[in-house]
């Protein structure tokens, strides 16, 4: 059984675009105070139902590529059902289905144990709700 857990929650504003946000960063403080050279788990969760945690490559395009995919399989236009917000904002409400709201990674002696070019983020296509929490929980 685990001799630690411990959580802390992000407060993050993402703005009135659809975003990406890069969040390793706040992975690895919270990991330096938490897991304190130990290994374990970090699950990142977001609980929000129009937001979602990736890891991918950030800052050559990947980025921007994925939410240009995601906008030719979410259109933002009138075909969705739920239908509050600005529009096409049923589509917001379908994205934690393809990128989940969820990660749980692997960390080797205190450290979010990533490959060379990976990333944590947020994804967050809502433009109406800019303030959003990520809630990084150790294990270990």
């Amino acid at each position: 059984m685990s001799d630690v857990f411990t959580t802390r929650v992000l407060n993050i504003t993402s703005g009135s675009t659809e975003k990406v946000v890069d969040i390793t960063g706040d992975c690895a403080s919270f990991l330096h105070e938490a897991a304190a050279g130990r290994d374990g788990l970090l699950n990142v969760f977001v609980p929000h139902a129009t937001a979602g945690i990736a890891v991918l490559e950030t800052g050559a395009g990947s980025d921007d590529d994925l939410l240009a995919a995601l906008h030719t399989l979410l259109p933002a236009d009138d075909r969705w059902q739920h239908r509050h917000g600005s529009p096409g904002h049923g589509r917001d409400h379908v994205l934690p289905a393809l990128v989940p709201p969820h990660a749980t990674l692997p960390v080797l002696d205190g450290r979010l144990e990533l490959g060379t070019w990976q990333s944590v983020c947020l994804v967050d296509t809502n433009k109406d709700n800019p303030e959003r929490k990520v809630r990084l929980s150790f294990l270990g």
